[in-house]
């Protein structure tokens, strides 16, 4: 019998979620007396619930349905590889056909100079294995001394132990005695909340010069890496100003030091070029994969390592590895993923077409009373409420209050757009049309229209003093 076939009504469905489900990111006793969305299906930029209503996803999932759902395509390639090979490892000396060619794959559409992957199950392990790789790295060129890791605060580079204490997010390192040792930390280039009256381009300046303050301040001989994404995504779509990244580039080659590139959402079109790297112009020494790779159709990750480093590591057995690295049902899946990607011209029209479009749609939301900011690269974008946009003021109540109302409200208006502190922020399947489009920005209007509305009524657009 096919428990999935027939599934019991929504209050049923909750009712044993919440008996035996514990989730990710969540206060099991809130979500309890709410009761989870029970979504049941999708297709292309629409998902459905268990009550049959159709919600625009305005996330792709979390960050990773780049092509879209329901492409029968994916499915198909699937259930060929299980059928052919559902698994076997990487380990001792073997290989897998899927494997091999999906690393060959990435090689092509990666930067010249990359073209080694060591495969993971998704990003925060893939971010695990990068600070063992830079470490090796170091410590097979003679400097095991080199082993500090400098991150960002308020970054994201996943969950896992080492991922959270690469990641610059404070609530997350408050549970589990967390960051590790030998990871340090600069500030994020986040002109909106934190440049004062700095100008834009000089603030880019100053806070990408941290970096070059914290590697004296540490010593250059200690310092193994440095890791950031191109644009930040789970801190809230942070877009640094452009004289940012030209500078980091200029810091981590006068000292030496690696350039991790976490691409787990830049990645595969979301900028609109395949990696983010290339929109902020920057050359990785590693980049982490993830999410858009598979379209989330199959857990996979990975790293992407620079000629030079794949060298130095060659000289070495490198103990380190997953039971799913290279998963051949994953990596099948992926390779289709990516000839979709490439063959239906999805990322040519992300940054030709749709993107464009959505940019004019997306900075014409700066003129909604709620809103001080509308940022946006490619298909994902944020927005800063302020009750004061002159003087871009936080909100006197808690940090978050008001994006969780703007967060209700979307949830309510069936288009889905998360809330990071005070910010809302979308990043849509590459597929969306910009017919789509033109629902996501009409129902996001309509959210922040009755937020505003809401947080008046409740006195809450009061600014910080």
């Amino acid at each position: 019998m096919n428990v999935l076939a027939n599934y019991p009504p929504t209050e049923e469905l909750q009712a044993i979620d919440s008996a035996h489900h514990l989730h990710p990111f969540s206060h099991a006793n809130e979500l309890a007396s709410k009761g989870p969305r029970v979504i049941t299906s999708a297709k292309g930029v629409w998902l459905k619930d268990s009550n049959g209503e159709e919600i625009i996803d305005g996330m792709a999932g979390l960050w990773c349905v780049n092509i879209g759902y329901g492409r029968d395509e994916l499915a198909d390639a699937a259930a060929r590889q299980m059928r052919e090979l559902p698994y076997y490892n990487t380990f001792f000396k073997t290989t897998t056909v899927p494997a091999l060619m999906l690393a060959k794959k990435l090689a092509e559409l990666a930067p010249a100079h990359m073209n080694q992957v060591f495969f993971a199950s998704g990003g925060s392990d893939a971010n695990d294995t990068n600070i063992r790789l830079v470490r090796t790295y170091w410590a097979e060129k003679g400097q095991p001394e080199r082993n500090v890791i400098i991150s960002r605060w308020n970054a994201y580079h996943g969950s896992t132990i080492g991922g959270t204490s690469l990641g610059g997010m404070k609530a997350m390192h408050g549970q589990g005695g967390l960051p590790i040792p030998g990871i340090e930390f600069i500030d994020q280039p986040n002109w909106w909340a934190e440049g004062g009256d700095t100008k834009p381009e000089d603030f880019g300046l100053e806070r990408a010069r941290q970096l070059e303050e914290k590697i004296k301040e540490i010593g250059p001989e200690k310092v193994a890496a440095f890791i950031a994404e191109p644009i930040q995504g789970a801190g809230g779509v942070i877009v640094p100003p452009d004289t940012y990244w030209p500078e980091i580039q200029r810091i981590v080659k006068k000292y030496g030091i690696l350039l991790i590139a976490d691409e787990v959402i830049c990645g595969f079109g979301r900028t609109g070029n395949w990696f983010g790297s290339e929109t902020v112009g920057i050359e990785p020494d590693i980049m982490t994969i993830a999410k858009g790779l598979s379209s989330g159709y199959a857990p996979i990750g990975g790293s992407i390592v620079s000629d030079e480093v794949a060298e130095v590591l060659r000289d070495t057995e490198f103990n380190h590895g997953y039971t799913y690295s290279g998963h051949p049902v994953s990596c099948a899946v992926a390779l289709e993923n990516l000839r979709i990607l490439e063959e239906e011209g999805i990322v040519d029209t992300v940054r030709d077409v749709t993107a464009p479009y959505l940019k004019e749609k997306w900075e014409a939301l700066a003129d909604h009373p709620l809103v001080g900011e509308a940022k946006i690269v490619g298909m994902m974008a944020s927005v800063a409420l302020t009750p004061d946009k002159a003087t871009r003021a936080t909100f006197a109540a808690e940090s978050g209050t008001a994006g969780f109302i703007c967060r209700d409200r979307c949830f309510a208006n069936n288009v889905i757009m998360r809330s990071v502190g005070d910010r809302m922020i979308i990043a849509p399947p590459l597929s969306i049309t910009c017919e789509e489009i033109d629902i996501l920005i009409a129902r996001a209007t309509k959210s922040l229209d009755e937020a505003y509305e809401k947080l008046k009524a409740d006195g809450l657009l009061v600014a910080a003093s």
